[in-house]
Formats: structure tokens, sequence, C-alpha cells
């Protein structure tokens, strides 16, 4: 892969980025030196030779990390800022997030234009229902759709590994883009964070189909979003820059998303758990936890039908239909989406495991406050008779509403929490804990603090009796907890409680 100086000179300029050039601490409006190609992109002082083209980006971006480059051979840098050192030349932008978005999308030759792009936004549920899509598209286009989810990545349909983001980085988003068209890949279904659009990590990037599934406060904090209001903008951008939508018509300000689209002439398809005037709605099958049908007043989508899912609890059939509708749009058929989901399983979402006594184990990711409550609901719907035992933490440095959130759930549905580390990063997992506790306003909430997680999980399963429901919340199947900034090992919740389950 290669781009020229001319490309992005060219390019900058028709997308109003760019300020100027630096030439031997001249400044210029149009390129000053002879035209050269680059072979290489980085944000990385460490990855850099004499054709990389080196983005100084960030929030905590120092000058010293643009010097180590230039100490690694480089000698081409694009900034915000001006900076006095020996470079053979800067290239200054106004935003430095977009620049690098658009330069890389061009430096991996526009792989969007090979690819059926599927963007999924919403505060939960975006995991399950791209992996229900992943099945139902596997199955269309036998396993040639790659995915960007938050726990796991595929850029050959098959292979996994841990995703670093939600939303990667732009220059690395597009290099896999590119890795997956190599890979032979079709399909593209992505998760879509606040994040990718509040900083620039999707920009000019259109999606084939977007979903918008939800919205409720979250990743509410001084490093992330000042307030709900930024992080619902944020995640409305997909509609934006989406050519079909999906919409869930029993989302709060459900008419605001509708308006928006129509505003935008996009075409949409609404779906519900309750609203027969939504374009498709699903109903249980009486006394089925996993078994729905899809219904609707015309079935413009033909996808009218009986379905089974693997995946108890109602929020699942949620994502189970939105997934339906999408995978139609991207090009698969009824058929395809009933073979899907019967195979579909998604790491470490509403994982059972039986306790000896009878009670019942669910192990989740659920780890905002919509996912959370839908997860506690279940558990007290489907288990009146017994007791809530609810095993949490909440993450360190960000996302810090969260732990509020967690206390007004715990108030509301559980009989115990037990409070524990689930990525404390640089702080005091108990006193992440007890902030968590002290949003707990119901005095019938017995609060237990053990900062151990297996710990934790084990006592939350020796004081369980035959009618109680265990939810292990937050982890799920990851592998890593983060302290102090380091991904450190863990077995993960559903090892941790099957382990000891075993040997009890």
């Amino acid at each position: 892969m290669t781009i020229t100086l001319k490309e992005i000179e060219n390019l900058l300029k028709k997308e109003n980025l760019l300020k100027e050039f630096i030439y031997q601490n001249n400044w210029f409006y149009n390129l000053p030196i002879e035209d050269q190609s680059l072979t290489a992109l980085s944000y990385d002082s460490r990855n850099v030779n004499q054709e990389t083209l080196f983005f100084c980006k960030g929030l905590n971006f120092k000058e010293e990390y643009l010097e180590k480059a230039l100490d690694n051979q480089l000698e081409i840098y694009m900034s915000e800022n001006p900076y006095e050192v020996a470079s053979k030349l800067g290239i200054i932008v106004t935003d430095i997030r977009k620049a690098m978005a658009l330069i890389s999308m061009h430096f991996y030759d526009l792989p969007q234009e090979e690819l059926t792009v599927i963007g999924f936004t919403g505060t939960k549920g975006k995991t399950t229902a791209a992996y229900f899509t992943k099945f139902i598209l596997d199955d269309y286009t036998n396993h040639k759709t790659a995915m960007f989810s938050t726990m796991n990545t595929t850029l050959d349909g098959v292979n996994y590994f841990k995703s670093a983001l939600t939303t990667p980085e732009s220059l690395d988003l597009y290099r896999m883009m590119r890795e997956a068209v190599d890979n032979k890949m079709t399909h593209l279904i992505m998760e879509v964070s606040s994040q990718a659009y509040k900083l620039q990590r999707v920009y000019g990037l259109t999606f084939d189909v977007g979903i918008f599934l939800n919205i409720s406060p979250d990743h509410i904090s001084p490093i992330e979003h000042p307030t709900f209001d930024d992080y619902y903008y944020c995640k409305r951008q997909l509609i934006e820059n989406s050519k079909q939508m999906v919409l869930n018509a029993d989302t709060k300000d459900y008419p605001l998303l509708k308006e928006m689209t129509e505003a935008r002439q996009i075409p949409y398809y609404s779906y519900s758990s309750e609203n027969k005037e939504a374009d498709y709605y699903w109903e249980k099958e009486a006394g089925d936890l996993l078994d729905f049908c899809v219904k609707s007043t015309n079935d413009p989508l033909d996808l009218v039908s009986d379905y089974h899912i693997r995946l108890m609890g109602d929020f699942n059939k949620d994502n189970a239909v939105a997934s339906l509708i999408t995978s139609k749009l991207a090009g698969a058929s009824k058929e395809h989406g009933k073979r899907g989901l019967l195979e579909a399983l998604v790491p470490g979402r509403m994982e059972h495991l039986k306790h000896p006594n009878g009670a019942n184990i669910f192990v989740d990711y659920a780890h905002n406050y919509l996912s959370l409550k839908n997860l506690l609901s279940f558990a007290k719907e489907a288990h009146p008779e017994g007791r809530i035992i609810t095993v949490i933490g909440s993450t360190g440095e960000k996302a810090i509403s969260r732990r509020a959130d967690f206390g007004q759930v715990l108030s509301e549905l559980a009989d115990v929490a037990i409070l524990t580390a689930d990525d404390p990063a640089t702080e005091d997992p108990e006193k992440i804990a007890k902030e968590i506790g002290a949003a707990i306003t119901n005095s019938a909430v017995e609060q237990i603090i053990i900062v151990d997680r297996e710990s934790a999980i084990q006592h939350a399963i020796d004081i369980a009796s035959s009618k109680d429901s265990v939810i292990l919340a937050g982890k799920g199947q990851d592998k890593y907890q983060k302290i102090g900034g380091v991904d450190t090992p863990y077995i993960g919740d559903f090892n941790a409680a099957e382990n000891y389950l075993n040997n009890k």
C-alpha cells in the first residue's frame, strides 16, 4: 500500500482539513517539496521509518514522542500543532483524527467499497446482536463475514482474537478492513461505540446498514462524555452515516430517531416487543423461554415465522429480531435467519450453570444500567421464589456514572449484592465497591464486599439455596482484569464458577 504527498494534499484540501505545510521552518499552503510516495502509516513512535507518515494524535501526545520517531528515521509528520523539530516536512491540519481517518481510508484503497458494512450502536446488546447477525450471514456467505466486536475480532470469518477497542482507531480499522477484503470476506459487522464518533474513528465511513438498538446513560465521565446529551448525540451520528437503518421502536425517544431518519430520507425498518405498529414485532411461545414468533402487519421483508434462539431473556429476542432484519437487508433469507439463530452462541452472554442444589447461575457481560436491569429482571421473572444474588463491580477511571446506576438496579431487584473488582485500572477496587454500595438505597439488600473476584464468585455459590439465582455480571468470559493499567490474566467468570462447582 502506498500514498503520495500530492494525494494527501488534495484529500486534505478537499475536506478543508489542511492548515499549512512546514518546510525548513517556513509555512506553505501548497506542497513545498517534490512529490514522493509513503509506504506506511503509524501513530506509534516505535514503529516508523523514512517512508512513514506519523500522526501526532491524542490528548496525551507529547513532543518527545515525535522526537523519538524522528530519531527512528522518520521524516514526515502530521499534527494539529507545528513543532520546532528537525523533520523533512510537517503537515499541519485542523483535526488530526479526521485527517488520520481520511488518509488511512485512502491508503488502504477504500476497503469499505468492497464489503457490505453493517454497524450496530446502542447502550446494550451490540455484541449479542452482532454475533446473531454473524451466524446468520455465515450461513448465507459460507463464513465470509468479518466482525469487529467488543470482545472479539475476526478478519477471516473463522479465527478470533481479543479486541483492544470496541471500534478500532481509524488507522487500524481500515488496515483490518483491507485484510478482511484480502481474506475474501464479503461482509463486515461492526459495533460502533459513542467514542467512535466522539474521536472520529469512523469519520467518512458510510454503513450499508445501521442499527440503533436502544439508549440509556452510560460512558459519562471526564475522559469520555461529559453529559448524557453528548453521549446520545454521538450515538445518533450512525443515522447520518448509514444508507439504511433498523430502529428499535421501544427505544427511549424513538420519535426523535424516526424523525431524524425520515428528515434525511434514509429508508428504515422498525421492530418492537410490544408495538404492533412497528414493521416487525415478536411474541413469546407459551411456556418456552427460547422460542418466539416474529409478526408483522404487511411483512415487507418476508420474515414472519417461528424462531428459536439459545440465549434466554426477552432482551435477546429483541436482538434476534434486529439481526433478522439486518441480515435480510444484507442479502440473507428467512431460512438463513432460522438456521443462524439456531446455532448462535455469544461468549459470556447469558451462559447458564446449574448448582448441585438446583440454584441457577447466570454469567453475563452486563456492564451498564440497562443490561444489568434486564438481566436481573429476567432472573426475577424466571425464578420468582428465590433470592437474586448478584456479583458485580465497576470499571476504574471511566464510565464512573455506572457505579450509581448499579446501586439503583441492585436497590430495585437484588437481594444480596456481592461487590467486587472489575477492571479497576489505577483505582482502588474496594473504594469503587463502596461507591456502588453507597448508591444502594434499599436497606433490605445485603451488601458484602469481596475484592478478589474469584473469591466473590465462590461465596455467591456457597450461599445460594435451591431456588436462588446467582448473577455473575460484568466480565463474562473475559480472560483479563485491567489492574494498574496492565491486562492481568483472569480465569473468566464462567470458568471460575464452573471450576468451583466441579470441585464441590
